[in-house]
């Protein structure tokens, strides 16, 4: 039930309890979590089942006494992830008891954890200075975040935007605490104290790093286009990219302005019987390409919206975010299998790119509500691909929404898997 990882003194153990009583599962993943982490922790994180909501008040005094002085951040989710009796990863859906916590051994790492109330967040206009003073770490400490957020906290955009805005270059990955079948039993937990209406956050410097992979599940089809005329989330015009390397920050006079709708219409024509059939039920997704100055985008480069409706009187599309002139947008599709096969391609690629640096000792998977046995039609899916190309200690819980980057600003999810995988930085 318990999985450990070590990295020179550095340690990350995970532990995982079904119990029904909560004094029971709380014993069991402390005891096997200690037994393995063998010294005293720096840090722990902690994911409870929602069948626990009324004694959410119970958990942090629980775990305090039996981890005095220990930092603790968590929230509730409406499934749970951890490790189970044979070191597996196990994934607890449908709101049944679990118990999920992480312990750390970080020498050499600057730990911060903070709650931030989202109605007090500073001006997204002011000076990067107010939102440092916020948080509470100097930006020259060169940190990473963990952010866990109540989904019902207004200005969550506002929060990431500002912290990419205070914190450039720093990683943050993390989720909304999900609830029950109502949706409404969340907690947050932060050094002893359960919160609400807000954002847990811990921030992390010094000896360590923390990487991300954003699994959105889905495959572009068709060929990327660009934006010629949109306002706020409606795109009324688009051009194909013929030249994608002319076109990229520029027209192309040669180029023919068509209605998104007018090309949606002949992509699907064009589509297999399958895809087709994706299409016809509303697995239609758009993509946002996130590198202005790639000439070839590829799968992973863009950030994936809803389709939110169409007008067939002008052919216009709205989408689930901001749009401008000048971007670059293409049609998505999404099912289990682009979904599996999404996740492998990127986990591949994070193993291929990390030769040479130090080993990952650890992870935190924050997974859409909506993936999970009901996308896959099989339990633990996604977190046993990721221990398949990284056999390391995993705790998580299944999210409202994902928070994780996508190029070089993070943004909020939905139907995504956003693994936060923990490493020393190189020593060159």
């Amino acid at each position: 039930m318990v999985e450990v990882s070590q990295t020179n003194s550095m340690k990350w153990v995970s532990a995982l309890s079904t119990r029904p009583s909560l004094e029971a599962a709380v014993a069991e993943v402390i005891e096997q979590a200690q037994d393995r982490l063998k010294m005293s922790p720096d840090l722990g994180f902690v994911f409870i089942s929602t069948s626990f909501a009324s004694e959410f008040p119970r958990l942090l005094p629980l775990l305090e006494e039996r981890l005095p002085g220990v930092p603790i951040v968590g929230c509730s989710g409406g499934g749970i992830i951890g490790v189970d009796a044979s070191d597996r990863p196990k994934e607890i859906e449908d709101d049944d008891p679990a118990l999920s916590l992480v312990l750390a051994t970080l020498p050499g790492v600057n730990i911060h954890p903070f709650f931030i109330e989202t109605d007090e967040l500073p001006d997204l206009d002011g000076s990067p200075d107010v939102w440092v003073d916020a948080i509470g770490v100097a930006p020259s400490e060169e940190p990473h975040f963990v952010l866990l957020a109540d989904p019902f906290a207004g200005r969550l955009n506002d929060l990431l935007q500002g912290l990419d805005y205070a914190y450039p270059g720093a990683v943050k990955v993390g989720g909304l605490a999900s609830g029950g079948a109502a949706g409404n039993n969340v907690g947050l937990f932060c050094e002893g104290e359960l919160e609400s209406n807000g954002v847990v956050g811990l921030a992390l410097s010094g000896n360590i790093v923390i990487e991300s992979i954003v699994a959105q599940g889905c495959r572009p089809i068709g060929h990327p286009y660009r934006v010629t005329e949109g306002e706020r989330n409606i795109v009324l015009s688009v051009e194909k990219q013929e030249n994608e390397a002319v076109l990229v920050g520029g027209d192309n006079p040669s180029a023919k302005k068509q209605t998104p709708l007018e090309v949606l219409q002949d992509l699907i024509q064009d589509l297999s019987d399958d895809d087709r059939e994706l299409a016809q039920r509303n697995y239609v997704f758009v993509g946002i390409a996130q590198n202005e100055f790639k000439s070839k985008l590829e799968q992973g480069d863009f950030l994936i919206r809803n389709l939110l409706g169409v007008d067939p009187r002008v052919g216009a599309i709205a989408i689930g975010d901001r749009i401008r002139p000048g971007q670059r947008i293409q049609f998505h599709l999404r099912d289990a299998e682009t979904s599996a096969e999404d996740l492998e391609m990127l986990l591949t690629r994070y193993v291929r790119e990390s030769e040479g640096q130090p080993a990952p000792i650890g992870a935190l998977m924050f997974s859409c509500l909506g993936r999970g046995e009901g996308l896959y039609d099989e339990p633990d899916f996604d977190s046993s691909l990721f221990a398949r190309y990284l056999p390391i200690p995993l705790g998580g819980f299944f999210c409202n929404g994902e928070i994780g980057p996508v190029g070089s600003n993070t943004f909020l999810h939905g139907y995504t898997s956003v693994f936060g995988i923990f490493r020393q930085p190189n020593r060159a």
